[in-house]
């Protein structure tokens, strides 16, 4: 699916949906490209001088690949978060800025663009621009970002209260792990945004307006404020993790220690058992009236006095 954004005279941004075939108005400032078909590809081709990018070639990860310029503008390859349920990945964006026209393409549907999209149809986007449109991308990125990670406290705060209750292990350690995930995907998104950033205020330099720096600023000031936060959080997953595994060791080293001292306890009379099941054929007891009471009465007193002495060690 190909959707264009125009700006008016007004400098109001609308949308529209573009069919392979369409001559591309002049005031388009952005085209979103989704999933494009063979009929779209083809079409789009017409616009560039270089290949439309291909899905794996989205997802490499060297500078030189991400960030560059080529005969057909800047390109930009920029990582955005896309929550699935209670799981999230990472979509690989890839713009390409040609004077005023931003071009974007991806594989998968973005919440980042369906919001951004939702800010322009009702007029709350505040854009004028091309490079506006590319950089308020990067600011709602890490707006979720930071939505993410809130949700990550919240979340470490209801696990850290269960840790102790054993009917809820197994869902603990399998939402420890989602959140040492989603924290692994907050860090790399931002420090791609970081990257991708300090490439638009270099490449762009000579274009960006003192309101456009400002946000870049504010953006990668927010970053760094974000950044220890990613930390804090991977510190309270890993103490989460070994606690709740600490905790289940724990549990398992007691049922372990009562079987121990269940054999121990009861050695003595297994022994004395044992020596009054020989079928040697000498063996006087055998013959008396009063060894079967004796030698039970052995066992029940070993084992008691062996109960005992652990209970008096502390052992018990």
């Amino acid at each position: 699916m190909i959707t264009a954004c125009r700006i008016n005279e007004d400098d109001k941004l609308t949308l529209l949906t573009v069919e392979p075939g369409d001559a591309l108005p002049s005031d388009v400032v952005w085209l979103d490209v989704c999933q494009p078909d063979d009929a779209e590809r083809s079409w789009l081709e017409k616009l560039f001088v270089e290949d439309v990018p291909e899905e794996d070639e989205m997802d490499d990860i060297e500078s030189s690949s991400r960030f560059r310029v080529g005969p057909d503008g800047v390109h930009i390859l920029s990582l955005f978060p896309q929550r699935l349920a209670n799981e999230t990945h990472g979509v690989n964006m890839s713009f390409t800025m040609r004077k005023n026209l931003l071009i974007s393409f991806r594989e998968e549907d973005v919440s980042i663009v369906r919001l951004l999209r939702f800010y322009i149809r009702h007029d709350k986007a505040n854009l004028y621009s091309a490079l506006d449109i590319l950089i308020k991308l990067q600011e709602l990125k890490i707006d979720q970002l930071s939505d993410l990670i809130e949700e990550s406290y919240t979340t470490l705060e209801e696990t850290a209260d269960k840790i102790i209750d054993e009917e809820h292990v197994e869902e603990i350690l399998s939402e420890l792990i989602n959140q040492e995930e989603l924290n692994g995907q907050i860090l790399q998104a931002l420090h791609d945004t970081t990257r991708a950033l300090r490439f638009i205020k270099k490449t762009f330099e000579s274009v960006l307006d003192d309101r456009q720096n400002r946000t870049v600023d504010e953006i990668l000031n927010d970053i760094e404020s974000i950044l220890p936060h990613t930390q804090t959080l991977a510190n309270k997953i890993n103490f989460q993790l070994e606690a709740s595994m600490g905790y289940t060791n724990h549990k398992q080293n007691k049922i372990i220690k009562i079987f121990s001292v269940a054999a121990v306890v009861f050695m003595p009379p297994t022994w004395i058992a044992s020596v009054y099941g020989m079928n040697f054929r000498y063996m006087p007891e055998l013959d008396w009236r009063f060894g079967y009471p004796l030698s039970i009465g052995m066992m029940i007193v070993s084992a008691a006095l062996t109960y005992l002495f652990f209970r008096k060690k502390g052992w018990l």
